[in-house]
C-alpha cells in the first residue's frame, strides 16, 4: 500500500469521526424517553377496598381506603356527591377522626356495595361477615338461607352507579354513622330449581335507591367500617 493510499484513508477516517461527532448528542424530537417504573397515564393504584381481614379483637371488619389521589367516579359512576342536608355531619365525623375524607370514603362505600351485593346473590356468608354488623348479617342470612329452601337461586348484575351521595352523617357518643344514598341500574332475575325465572326479567334493567348506613368507633385504633343499616327508597 503507498503513501496515497495510506493518506486516502486516513483523511476518510477523519471525516467518518467528524461526520459522528456533528451527529452524536444531537436531539430530532423523536427520541423515546427514559423508562419510568409507572405510565404517568395511568392513576396510582388504591389499597383494595375491601380487605376481609379479622381485627385483632376477633370480629372481621372492612376498610373504607381512602383516595385523595383518585377520581371518585374510578367504579365506573358519577362521582361521589355529600349532600348539603349532610355537611354539618360530615364536619362533626371529621373532628372525630381527622383522617375521615367523605369522598375517599364514599369511593370505599360503593366498593362494598357491589361486594355486598354480588355475595348476597351468590349466598357467600363468608364475605357478607366480614362487611356487616351481627344484626345486618343475620337478616342477610336469614334470606338466603329462605330462598334456599325453596331451591331457588338469584342472578345480579350490577349494570352500574347513577349516583353515590353521602346524605346524613352523625356521631352517636364516640361511633360514626354516614349514610349512603346508591342509586344504580341493576337486571335482578330470581330462578326455580328448573331454571325459570319466577321473579324479575333478564332483559329488564331497572332502576334501584338504597340507602345504606355504615359505622365505626373512632376510638378503635382500627379504621374499619361496618354496614349497620339497609333501607330502600
Amino acid at each position: 500500500m503507498g503513501n496515497i493510499d495510506i493518506i486516502l484513508i486516513a483523511l476518510v477516517a477523519v471525516f467518518l469521526v467528524l461526520r459522528l461527532r456533528s451527529v452524536l448528542g444531537r436531539r430530532t424530537g423523536n427520541e423515546r424517553p427514559p423508562t419510568q417504573q409507572q405510565d404517568p397515564f395511568t392513576p396510582p393504584s388504591a389499597p383494595p377496598f375491601p380487605t376481609g381481614e379479622p381485627r385483632r379483637d376477633g370480629g372481621n371488619v372492612v376498610t373504607m381506603p381512602r383516595q385523595p389521589d383518585r377520581p371518585a367516579s374510578a367504579a365506573g359512576g358519577a362521582p361521589v356527591s355529600v349532600a348539603a342536608a349532610a355537611t354539618a355531619g360530615v364536619t362533626r365525623v371529621r373532628s372525630a377522626d381527622a383522617t375521615f375524607d367523605p369522598i375517599g370514603f364514599g369511593g370505599g362505600a360503593r366498593g362494598a356495595f357491589e361486594m355486598i351485593v354480588g355475595a348476597f346473590a351468590k349466598g357467600d356468608v363468608a364475605t357478607l361477615r366480614s362487611l356487616l354488623d351481627d344484626t345486618t348479617f343475620g337478616s342477610f342470612e336469614s334470606a338466603i338461607r329462605d330462598r334456599q329452601a325453596r331451591q331457588q337461586t338469584l342472578e345480579t348484575n350490577l349494570v352500574g352507579f347513577l349516583s353515590t351521595e353521602i346524605v346524613n352523617a352523625e356521631m352517636e357518643g364516640s361511633r360514626a354513622l354516614v349514610t349512603v344514598r346508591f342509586v344504580t341500574e341493576q337486571i335482578n332475575v330470581t330462578r326455580d330449581v328448573d331454571g325459570l325465572a319466577v321473579d324479575g326479567n333478564p332483559n329488564t334493567v331497572e332502576r334501584v335507591t338504597d340507602l345504606w348506613t355504615f359505622a365505626r368507633d373512632t376510638h378503635s385504633n382500627d379504621p374499619n367500617w361496618l354496614l349497620v343499616r339497609t333501607a330502600s327508597e
